[in-house]
């Protein structure tokens, strides 16, 4: 494999979005990936489903992103309905654990967990390891309905410099800010509220995130967390302090937020501007 800037190793899914069903990619591996091409860099996603299925649904994005399909019998579902806090979500098909050998080589490597698939080992080379557990912290049982349950620390690779999770995902793995330790750099996420940096030192700074006009209300959320974790984790790899580094994440997806779907993703300069306000 050759080298990247950015690589993303989760599952790219099928996001079937309310009543109409309309199917669009989706996935922390998908968003973060496009964030991070649409800043410039050299970006990989290795993934695992239907390879003609997952080519198809990423066609209109195939001149900015690379992908790694590891081949499976599906390619994982989601039915979606609601906004936000009241978002409700369905397995409706999964593509299994990621345990193929991953051999990587990259400046930033992202572990976007979505429904329990990533693997806890890589061989390799990566400057800085960001992880999104947001799908380590899932389970589902026949109904496909998605719950929460506890973060076990096995699930995680054994060496990661900063994690991006939201309230409720962190009430799950409440060890990740606590003991005496060293702790990793924790950014918790909480919508248009403050985001909370669990620094190193055990302090907590909240970094707000840019005004919204009161009439313009977020279009679609979906993804928001992910391109704020692939613009912190980018602005931390470029030598931005973690205060800095939040906020140009709050920023990314400000922009994200603004807009519907994949293609709401921001450039350089619209992040920028979001940054100003």
């Amino acid at each position: 494999m050759s080298r990247f800037d950015y690589v993303t190793v989760g599952h790219v899914t099928v996001d079937v979005i309310g009543a109409e069903g309309t199917r669009r990619p989706g996935g922390g591996a998908f968003y973060s990936a496009l964030q991070a091409a649409r800043l410039g860099l050299r970006t990989l996603i290795v993934t695992k489903g239907v390879a003609q299925e997952l080519e198809a649904l990423l066609e209109p994005f195939g001149k900015e992103l690379e992908v790694r399909v590891l081949p499976a019998q599906h390619t994982t579902t989601l039915a979606t309905t609601g906004f936000g806090a009241q978002r409700k979500q369905r397995v409706l098909a999964w593509a299994g654990a990621i345990t193929e050998p991953l051999d990587i080589d990259t400046s930033i490597l992202h572990f976007a967990a979505v429904a329990r698939e990533t693997p806890h080992s890589w061989q390799g080379h990566a400057e800085l390891i960001g992880i999104t557990p947001q799908g380590l912290v899932r389970q589902w049982g026949e109904s496909g309905e998605i719950a929460l349950s506890s973060l076990e620390p096995s699930a995680l690779p054994s060496r990661f410099d900063a994690a991006v999770l939201s309230e409720s995902e962190l009430a799950c793995a409440q060890w990740l800010t606590a003991g005496s330790a060293k702790r990793p750099l924790v950014a918790v996420t909480a919508g248009a509220r403050p985001t909370l940096l669990h620094l190193p030192d055990g302090s907590v700074l909240p970094v707000p995130v840019p005004p919204r006009d009161e009439h313009d209300e977020p279009r679609d959320d979906l993804g928001a967390g992910d391109v704020f974790a692939a613009a912190f984790f980018i602005a931390l790899r470029d030598g931005r302090s973690a205060q800095d580094a939040a906020a140009y994440g709050n920023a990314a997806a400000a922009v994200r937020i603004a807009g519907s779907g994949a293609q709401a993703v921001g450039t350089a300069a619209a992040i920028a501007q979001a940054l100003r306000r």
